[in-house]
């Protein structure tokens, strides 16, 4: 799959992000409604019958993250019966758009305020062949708070969401010999995944 962005200088890269939004399947209130009712999903979720998230027991962001990771494809595979689904196979992206895989999407969520992660396996340099699944395309990404860091009384919230695309190349292993995560840059974050939603600015931004 061709970049988009292939060729084009980076002063550019914000309008073709508009433009590979605007031609997106789902609308922002899709999104954003699918992400908060994962999230309201999780934290009304009682495990073993008894203990509830958020009450009894406080799961890891990993946990967390798990859990939204994989509800945001089951609430859009309810809603969008026959034209999304969730992965099957595991060459499928986490997200899947039957009718044509160029809109399928890869989920990413973390605790971070700010910054997504791919696993390490994304910043190496044979990264587009490094597994079945194609590391370029669409992406939607979330951060979410941890619950020591929601407001005193509350429960955790989703700070931010995110719709766009990027390419394997996008992604940097971490220096640490100990790193197990890929970032993207500051740059590629804020011209190649548009910010939809943000608590701090109350909410729906479009």
């Amino acid at each position: 799959m061709s970049s988009p962005y292939q060729g084009r200088p980076e002063s550019q890269w914000a309008r073709i992000t508009a433009q590979l939004v605007d031609e997106y399947p789902l609308s922002f209130d899709d999104i954003i409604d699918a992400v908060l009712d994962a999230w309201d999903g999780i934290l009304m979720t009682k495990i073993a019958g008894e203990l509830q998230i958020g009450v009894d027991f406080f799961p890891s962001p990993q946990i967390m993250g798990n859990y939204l990771h994989e509800l945001i494809p089951i609430m859009l595979e309810r809603k969008f019966p026959g034209v999304w689904s969730r992965d099957i196979n595991k060459d499928d992206k986490d997200l899947v758009y039957l009718p044509d895989n160029y809109f399928s999407t890869e989920i990413k969520t973390s605790s971070n305020p700010n910054n997504i992660y791919g696993n390490a396996s994304y910043g190496q340099e044979d990264s587009a062949s490094a597994s079945s699944k194609s590391k370029d395309g669409y992406y939607i990404g979330v951060n979410f708070e941890k619950f020591d860091q929601a407001p005193e009384g509350e429960m955790p919230r989703i700070r931010k969401i995110r719709i766009g695309w990027l390419d394997h190349c996008d992604w940097h292993s971490q220096s640490a010999s100990s790193g197990q995560a890929a970032t993207i840059s500051t740059f590629v974050r804020d011209n190649k995944l548009l910010l939809i939603y943000d608590i701090r600015q109350g909410g729906r931004l479009y």
